[in-house]
This record gives structure tokens, sequence and C-alpha cells, in this order.
């Protein structure tokens, strides 16, 4: 694991670091509102069908809960469309969320990757949270992500909306520094057959088939599975791990419009994945997943959604740990507009978590345990004036471990011209304690709480031309009782124990901009500078400012360019630069890589493309130690889209 061998450090503070690394090591084998987009699946110059002006005007939810124009959001939030990702030739969730510039994303291996915002970024990074079509896929164990669990078949996305600061006004606990919002297509507008398949030098076979139809004249419905394998990565020197990741997704979605007024929704997903992790037999993780969400319309200004799911995931290595997890939610939210200058939303949930912990290298007393949250919200925006408007709200929620927590906001937009948008946050919230924090054996917490977050935010946002868009958002995030490694003070048992010894800030600016040269040429720029600085709170004993909690970047940079070609073809390049990793223990170069892709559409219903990723280099290393970490490397595959 390449953040858990602590190498490069003084002995004293190796020695005291090592127990939080294996631990995080060991856990991380246990472990990983619709936009009008045109079906650009099978057609192409879409570049043509959707001009800036549309782009700005896309309809995001992430914010607050419900829809809003993305050019009049007071929040830093980038949007991947679905033709974004398509053009992107991403086959994975991962690969499609580097296309938001307001990201830190690394990969680890063929199975592993670090993905962030706004800095803190680690393997096991636990202040972001990722939802997938309103379902939360952070695990309680460490307050992460397993990105190694999460798919979709991409070309079912509708689109990503990615909030660089502070969302915990909207969804809560560990929404502290983004979230990554996944929303998928209706099986209206997913209907008929469509056949994927590819491979490649690294992707050595990519395949799916997803089918719809229509039941009666209200109900659609699909049904899609996929298959993926990966190659493994290598070390410095060249050699080959058996490392590959082989994974198998399966799901099915049912839309139906009961009414005029309402509308259900039933979806589910069931997935097996295997990767080696240089071990003798595999990891495995196997999951499933239902949803049921109902939405009606109350009034011309008042709407209800209710949604309940259920989640089981079992993660396996094989002699070491096996873990199984589920979860139980239910969400009721309610939007009502009471008057002509307010427009509120609130809501209530409750979530129960069932942990089953096995034995291995990390244990967990008690090994089962339930864990119950309860929350509500509420968020009023209130139109100051017309063109300036303010939203209040805040999110109530008794955790398990540490009781009542309140994450209140504040977020003010002035509409300066119809083409210009000024805004401005403050916000509070909290990373709440996972079951690594309290309830390792080798390395407890009884004493844990919250980790704490003050986020101050400035923006702009503007269509400067027709053929010129741009955001750029300044932040200064105040953060308190971070993680640290103290010496026990319960007699016997552990010597040391997980505290709150730490502060710190981070601070920078995020800039991206579209510009739209002819009609079948467009650029997207994207410029993200970062400064994360962590130290010792007066009587804390843990000297290592930060090295286990955030391994970050200071500069990112990405160039974008798609052209819409003759003959129904098309050419997408992508560029991206990462500066060096700030972080005394993992010592990353920075580097710079290139993606290429050339698409063709020879009948209307077929795609066929070839991709290049990271052509720049024969390897390269993103989150490693140079002397022995585990190198990404070049590849080319080829993919065909085929609808019937």
């Amino acid at each position: 694991m390449p953040i858990c061998s602590p190498t490069h450090r003084a002995g004293s503070l190796a020695s005291r670091l090592l127990p939080v690394h294996v631990a995080l090591g060991a856990l991380t084998l246990v472990g990983g509102a619709s936009a009008q987009v045109p079906d650009s699946l099978l057609s192409p110059g879409a570049l043509k069908n959707m001009s800036l002006e549309q782009l700005m005007a896309i309809e995001v939810s992430s914010v607050s809960r419900r829809a809003e124009h993305l050019s009049e959001t007071a929040s830093a939030i980038q949007v991947i469309t679905r033709d974004d990702i398509r053009r992107s030739g991403a086959t994975r969730l991962p690969e499609a969320l580097r296309l938001a510039t307001n990201l830190e994303v690394d990969q680890l291996d063929a199975s592993q990757w670090a993905i962030s915002a706004r800095g803190f970024n680690s393997p096991l990074a636990n202040k972001l949270l990722v939802l997938i079509d309103g379902r939360s896929v952070y695990s309680p164990l460490f307050a992460g992500v397993f990105w190694d669990e999460q798919d979709v078949l991409l070309e079912d996305v509708e689109q990503i909306e990615v909030i660089s600061g502070p969302g915990a006004t909207a969804w809560g606990a560990n929404a502290v520094n983004g979230v990554i919002n996944i929303t998928t297509r209706s099986a209206k507008e997913t209907q008929g057959l469509l056949v994927v398949g590819g491979g490649g030098t690294e992707l050595h076979g990519l395949g799916a088939v997803r089918y719809g139809a229509a039941i009666g004249s209200r109900a659609h419905v699909r049904v899609n599975g996929k298959v993926w394998d990966r190659d493994g990565t290598t070390l410095p020197s060249g050699q080959d791990l058996p490392n590959g990741l082989t994974l198998g997704q399966g799901g099915f979605r049912l839309d139906w419009d009961v009414s005029a007024k309402d509308v259900v929704t039933l979806q589910g997903d069931l997935y097996e994945d295997h990767w080696d992790q240089t071990l003798p037999t595999a990891v495995i993780a196997r999951g499933s997943n239902v949803i049921g969400r109902w939405s009606r319309r109350l009034a011309e200004s008042s709407d209800l959604k209710v949604q309940v799911y259920a989640d089981r995931v079992h993660r396996k290595v094989p002699g070491a740990d096996d873990d199984v997890l589920h979860t139980y939610d239910l969400d009721v939210q309610h939007h009502i507009v009471p008057g002509p200058r307010h427009d509120v939303v609130w809501g209530v949930g409750y979530r129960l978590v069932k942990d089953d912990f096995g034995p291995g290298n990390v244990a967990f007393d008690p090994r089962r345990k339930s864990l119950e949250t309860f929350s509500g919200f509420a968020q009023d925006e209130v139109a100051v004036e017309d063109r300036l408007h303010l939203t209040l709200g805040a999110k109530v929620e008794h955790d398990p471990y540490t009781g009542f927590e309140v994450q209140p906001s504040a977020r003010l937009a002035w509409k300066a011209t119809a083409q210009q948008t000024v805004w401005s946050a403050v916000s509070r919230a909290v990373r709440t304690p996972s079951r690594f924090d309290r309830d390792q054996v080798a390395l407890p917490g009884p004493d844990f709480h919250s980790e704490e977050l003050v986020a101050y935010e400035l923006g702009y946002r503007a269509q400067a031309t027709q053929r010129l868009s741009l955001s750029v958002a300044a932040f200064y995030h105040d953060y308190d009782d971070l993680r640290t490694v103290e010496p026990a003070t319960s007699p016997g048992g552990a010597h040391l124990a997980l505290g709150n010894g730490q502060e710190g800030e981070s601070y920078g600016l995020e800039l991206v901009a579209r510009y739209r040269p002819t009609d079948w040429w467009q650029l997207q720029l994207g410029h993200t500078e970062l400064r994360v600085e962590i130290r010792p709170k007066p009587g804390s004993a843990d000297q290592s400012f930060g090295a286990a909690e955030a391994a970050d970047s200071k500069h990112h940079f990405s160039l974008r360019s798609s052209f819409d070609l003759p003959s129904r073809l098309e050419l997408d390049a992508g560029y991206r630069y990462v500066s060096r990793l700030t972080n005394p223990m993992l010592d990353t170069p920075g580097y710079s890589e290139l993606d290429l892709r050339l698409g063709w559409t020879p009948v209307p219903r077929l795609e066929v493309s070839i991709t290049g990723q990271n052509l720049l280099h024969d390897r390269h290393l993103e989150f490693a130690l140079p002397s022995s970490g585990q190198s990404i490397e070049r590849a080319v595959f080829a993919k065909a889209v085929w609808g019937f």
C-alpha cells in the first residue's frame, strides 16, 4: 500500500505513525436533477447541438436539493455531461471524474484510487461524500469510498455534479470538502438494445449489454450487464505485478408514471469484483442494492419526494479479513414556494447500518455493531431583491458516536447581469467518527470526536460571450480537531490511541473555462492552486504535521480539446499536469500526461473509437513512493457502441 509505508522520515516519527499506517493499509484491503442534454451517444457532431449558453443553463440539484440553473448556483460546482464522458474515452467512474477540474484524482493501481476535493487526499480520503442516484456509497468503516466497488454503465449516466466545498447543510456529515452526485438516465430514455465491446493493452476486455422496453403506456424498464477486466500495474523497474481487476456488474430500472402527479422509480444493482493485490488469492467484493423512489407534485409550487434503499456489501481478503455491511436508509424531502420571495426545502432522514467485521489484520470491538443516525434539514432561499438571493439553512443530525451535530450555512448570490453571477458562502461541516476511529482494537479512539470545518468561499461565474464561459472560486477552509495518534491514557491495552490533536487550513483558487473558437471546436481549461497546512495543537504529542491524513499537489492544470471533423469523425485530446505531492512520507514527483480519442460514426447507430491513455510516458507514478510504488502504464484500446 503506497500510503501505508512510513518511509523517508526520522525513526521516532516513523515509529509513532507506523500503527495508523499499518491499520489504514489493512483496512484498504478490507474495503474501496437531469440536464436536457441531447442523446449524443450514437449521433455525430454532438458539440454543435449544445451551445455554451445551454451548458450554463443545465439544471443541478446537489447544492440545494432542488433544481436550479448552474449559472445561478452559489457554489463551486462543475457538471460532467453525458457527452463529456463519452468523448473522454473513460471506461470507469474514477476515469470520468478526471473531467472535473476541481477534484484531485490519483490512481494507485488497477483497482485503487485516491479522490478528494480541496485537499486531504489519500486512498482512504474521508471528507468527500459520493452519491449514486441518491444512494450514499461511503463506508462507515472509515467514512470514505472504496472506488473499486463503485461502477455503473457509463452509457447510462446522465450527468455528474461535482461540488468542491462543504455540502453538509443539504447532505449531512462527511460532505466536508465536497460532494459527487452521479445521476443515471431514466428507463424511458434508454429504450431498445445497446451493445458495447472493446479491449486493448491494459484494458484487456470490456463488454456490456443494455435493453429497454415499454410496459404499457406509462411504464418503462431497462436491464443491463457489464464485465470489465484490467491488467495489473508495474514496479518502477518495469516488473509486472499480478494485481489486475476483474469486475462484473448488472442492474435494472423501472420508471412508472402512475398519474400526472405521481412518479415511481425502482432500481437495483449487483456486482462482484476480484483484485489480487499480490496476495496468494484474490480480494473479493460483492454487493447489491435496491432503491425505491416516489415523487408527487402536490401543487404548482410544492412537491414531495420519498426515497428508501437497502445496500449490502461483502468484502473479503482471504485469510485476513471478512466484512459484511448492511445499510438501510429512508429520506423524505418536501419542496414548497410559500410566497414570491421564499423557496423552501426541508426534510428528515433515518439510516441504520449493521456491520459484522470478521477477525484479521484490523480488529474491532465489538465485532458486530448497529449504528443509527437521525437527521433533519431545512433551507430557505430568500429573494432579498430580484437580483440578490440569500440562502440560509442547517442540518441537524444525531450521530451514534457524538450525539447531535449542527451544520449550518449561509449563501449569497448576486446576479450582476443576465450573464454574470457573484456568490459567497460561509458553512460549517463535520466529519463524524467511523468505526476505524472509535472501535479499533490496536489503535482505539474512545474519546475521538468529530473533525470540524468552517469554510469561507467567494466565486464568480459568467457567460462572457456566446463562445466563452468561465467560473472561478476562492476558498479558505479552517479545520479543527483533526485526527492524531496520541499516547493512550487508559490503563493497559494499547499504548497509542486516536485523538483530535491537530488543526489547520487549506486555501486556494479554482478556475474552469470553456471556449468554442468555431462551431466544430471546443476547449476546456482548468487550473487549481491548493495549499494545505496542518499542525499540532498545544498539548498534542503527534508531530506528524498531517502526514497520515493528506497528500496533495499544489498545482493541477488540465486542457481538453474536442473537434467535430468531416465524415462523422471526432478527435478529442486531454492534457493534464499534476505537481509533486506535498507529503513528507510520500514524495511522489509531478507528472504530465496526454489522452487521445478518435471516434467515428460510420452509420447513425454505430460508433467505434480508439483511445490512448497516458501517452507521454511508458509508465508514471501518481500516488506512490518513487523507489517502490506501483506505476500506471500507457494504454491503448478500441471500443464499439451499437444501438438497435
